[in-house]
């Protein structure tokens, strides 16, 4: 891996400030909104966490870096991804960075063999730091998990949800946590299965070292063998990132991110046309049962799957069905809206390409929506597949492709989204595109718009490939304006 050498106690610092936030500067006058309301403003700092890739010594992994260019920031800054392998040492004066970034607007990449990459945990300033956006591809060619299993880093937070877990015999499942701040953080994880909570021991005040990972085993958290499992990581003192590793012995494997925040209408976009098997998991977090309606938003409009209506979601209980090769050769979404009361739900849908002893899995939990952009890194000039989904509303989006790692012309397109369709867009790519380049997917007018990016690699006759939802990248902010009021020192 190509490493350059940055301030380890500059990024020890920042992290400690920041994990898990964005932040901006107060916004003068000028800057506000003409009402007086608010400033969209870039935010000035964003913190990430990678966690460790695998443990297989057949593993290739590709580490993507990129930050948009976003106008109204500063000149200065850095974007800096450090080894989260436990508390630094004050005394050591430099650390290396696994991706150092020159400009913004350029991706970077760099190389890991085997299973010794560690987990990573970054922070970025600057002109550097909105959008900033971390995409680990993982090649496995053989052994459980074989395939390709991808994740975009995340966000630091409190609270996950992970349907579509499972502790069966052919099932190697692990919960990462990763720690970047300066103090310790105690977790809790809960485990339900189709009868409702599982009892677990040692699942409780788990302890996550200060600027380090911990990979949990889910099989040792229960003698419970689920098939479908939801997973709630709930962090009780400090922020960790957390994400699911899924391995099957015989189905692949890849990375399960948490669902969108419970709510009673979710989208799960981009389902792939050529998708053999299709299995929602769903899961009810309240005391209330949910009914769901299901839909599936294709190309041409929003459709019901023949056999698959409805669906009802027992409280405190994961529901799975399975809904076959329900795309039917084109690409779709399934979009869950309640049948009856308004009832929060989590989901998720593991999705399996191939036949026989060649078929691959990936996951596409629930989607946040697009509000101001997305951002996805490590595409390819081939394999690479962009779905775009509008539930309600017809949408026009702009996507650009940006400069390639190695050379190359950014270059834009714009599209129209029909309300209740999905489609898999043609791409552009970068005008002399040398190495791999990143996406920036923007609204520009319409309702919701969801996202999701696949990728693909020939491994012998094994479909492999990799799906990550794209979430807004919160690259910018609502500020709202302040002003001096004397009077609330006055009696």
């Amino acid at each position: 891996m190509k490493r350059t050498t940055v301030s380890l106690i500059a990024g020890v610092a920042a992290l400690a400030a920041l994990t898990g936030f964005a932040s901006v500067s107060v916004p003068d006058a000028s800057a506000a909104d003409p009402a007086g309301s608010a400033a969209t403003l870039p935010v000035e700092r964003t913190s990430l966490v990678c966690p460790a890739p695998s443990t297989s010594d057949l593993a290739e992994t590709t580490y993507s870096a990129f930050t948009p260019v976003t106008e109204g920031t500063d000149d200065g800054g850095q974007a800096d991804l450090l080894p989260a392998t436990g508390t630094p040492d004050e005394g050591e004066k430099a650390e290396e960075s696994a991706l150092p970034q020159k400009e913004p607007g350029t991706p970077v990449t760099a190389d890991e063999s085997g299973a010794d990459a560690p987990a990573l945990a970054g922070i970025a300033e600057g002109r550097f730091a909105p959008g900033w956006t971390v995409q680990q591809t993982t090649e496995v060619t053989a052994g459980t998990g074989r395939g390709l299993q991808g994740l975009s880093c995340v966000t630091p937070d409190t609270d996950f949800w992970f349907p579509g877990a499972s502790t069966a015999t052919d099932r190697t499942d692990y919960v990462h946590l990763t720690n970047a701040e300066d103090s310790a953080a105690v977790v809790d994880i809960e485990l339900y299965g189709t009868d409702g909570a599982l009892e677990s021991e040692v699942g409780s005040d788990i302890t996550v070292k200060p600027h380090a990972s911990e990979p949990i085993l889910l099989s040792t958290l229960t003698d419970a063998e689920e098939d479908d499992l939801t997973v709630r990581v709930n962090v009780r003192s400090g922020r960790v990132g957390a994400a699911v590793q899924a391995l099957d012995d015989k189905l692949g494997g890849d990375w399960l991110t948490a669902s969108a925040d419970p709510a009673d209408t979710l989208v799960l976009p981009g389902i792939p046309q050529d998708a053999t098997d299709v299995r929602l998991i769903a899961y009810s977090p309240g005391d209330t049962d949910a009914d769901l309606t299901l839909r599936l938003a294709g190309p041409n409009g929003l459709i019901t799957p023949v056999g698959h209506e409805t669906l009802h979601v027992k409280a405190g209980m994961t529901t799975a069905v399975d809904l076959a090769d329900v795309t039917k050769g084109e690409p779709g979404s399934l979009v869950l809206s309640p049948s009856g009361g308004s009832v929060p739900v989590v989901a998720a849908l593991r999705v399996i390409r191939g036949e026989g002893d060649d078929q691959e899995t990936s996951f596409i939990p629930a989607a946040r929506a697009v509000d101001t952009r997305a951002t996805a890194v490590g595409n390819t000039e081939k394999g690479t597949t962009l779905a775009l989904t509008a539930p309600t509303t017809t949408t026009e989006v702009e996507v650009t492709a940006s400069a390639g790692t190695e050379g190359g012309e950014p270059v834009s397109k714009s599209y129209t989204i029909k309300a209740g369709t999905t489609q898999s867009v043609e791409l552009p790519l970068p005008e002399g595109l040398k190495g791999t380049y990143a996406l920036t997917v923007e609204p520009t007018s319409g309702g919701p718009l969801y996202a999701s990016r696949t990728l693909e690699a020939a491994q012998d006759d094994v479909p492999a490939f990799t799906t990550q939802v794209l979430p807004d990248d919160r690259g910018r902010v609502a500020v709202p304006e302040a002003e001096q009021d004397l009077s609330v020192l006055q009696e």
